[in-house]
């Protein structure tokens, strides 16, 4: 459902107001998602980035033939579709980290299609400390600690280097996005925050943090963590692993959805749903999220904070 819920936020209108957007991928593809939804809007293929992304009639792909528009069936797992997708985020890396574009949004990909390619350990997270994936809706962000590790491991993770390296990097990276001094709760990894890695580990770690100006408290318990932050107590949530953070802000709201990762070279948003093969073509899909995140993408780049 990519082309389809991009073209859809594209022809918004809004995206354009406050960016210049331009399309990474396969020209065709756009060109039949257009048609599937639609939308009143022109495309056109481009090879090079500059001056694009001006006019609001016109959807403007940078295409460098990375897909066959004859070696692909819509909805379907392909290695071909895998490998172009690889493609697609390697060209994007390389246009942020040249300074060409200001930062990059992902559509949902399909990460069956890059396990065909072998090209699926090119989105593996690295291991915890360097980046970390956030996610927000409103009210509620949520930066997680660890990511996709099983949670039998994540005990051991857990250190105090490593909570204030987090604590750190969400305080240095909300005030470069425009939010002046970011209140920052901590979620226990215990119930009630009570145990070892609340008491050794993570309760060190905030202490550490607000010696050194941050705004910060934590070990708060799990179960309330999230409550207070959706009510305005917090800015954020740091919390201690994947489905932590996941099932707090899904539960919360899913429509809308924005996912980015901090610690990176350049600033890249993604939503939080997937390719849902099940509706393709269909031109029901929500396109809320990867319109979120574009506008999102807009604000932070300019310091406007969260929109």
């Amino acid at each position: 459902i990519g082309p389809e819920v991009t073209v859809r936020a594209l022809a918004t209108g809004t995206p354009y107001e406050v960016s210049r957007p331009v399309l990474i991928g396969c020209t065709e593809a756009v060109e039949w998602a257009v048609g599937v939804t639609g939308v009143n809007l022109e495309v056109k293929r481009v090879t090079d980035i500059a001056g694009v992304g001006e006019n609001p009639g016109v959807i403007e792909v940078y295409d460098t033939g990375k897909l066959d528009p004859n070696d692909y069936e819509v909805g379907v797992e392909s290695a071909s579709c895998g490998q172009a997708t690889a493609d697609w985020l390697k060209e994007g890396e390389e246009l942020a980290l040249a300074g060409q574009v200001d930062a990059v949004v992902m559509a949902p990909i399909n990460t069956g299609a890059m396990k065909m390619a072998k090209v699926l350990d090119q989105i593996i997270p690295p291991e915890p400390g360097s980046t970390y994936l956030t996610l927000f809706n409103g009210p509620l962000r949520v930066v997680h600690l660890t990511d996709h590790m099983p949670l039998s491991k994540v005990s051991g993770v857990i250190t105090q280097d490593l909570v204030y390296g987090a604590i750190k990097m969400i305080n240095e990276t909300f005030v470069k996005w425009g939010v002046s001094n970011p209140k920052i709760g901590v979620s226990g990894f215990n119930c009630h925050a009570v145990g070892e890695e609340d008491e050794k580990e993570i309760t060190p770690g905030v202490d550490r943090a607000r010696a050194d100006g941050m705004d910060v408290v934590g070990p708060i318990p799990p179960d309330t963590v999230f409550r207070r932050c959706v009510d305005g107590q917090y800015d954020v949530v740091l919390c201690m692993y994947h489905d932590q953070g996941h099932i707090a802000l899904k539960t919360w709201k899913f429509d809308g959805n924005c996912a980015t990762t901090l610690g990176t070279d350049y600033l890249s948003m993604s939503v939080a749903h997937g390719t849902a093969f099940d509706i393709v073509g269909q031109n029901i899909a929500n396109h809320e999220m990867i319109l979120n995140s574009m506008l999102q993408a807009a604000s932070f780049i300019d310091g406007r904070g969260f929109i």
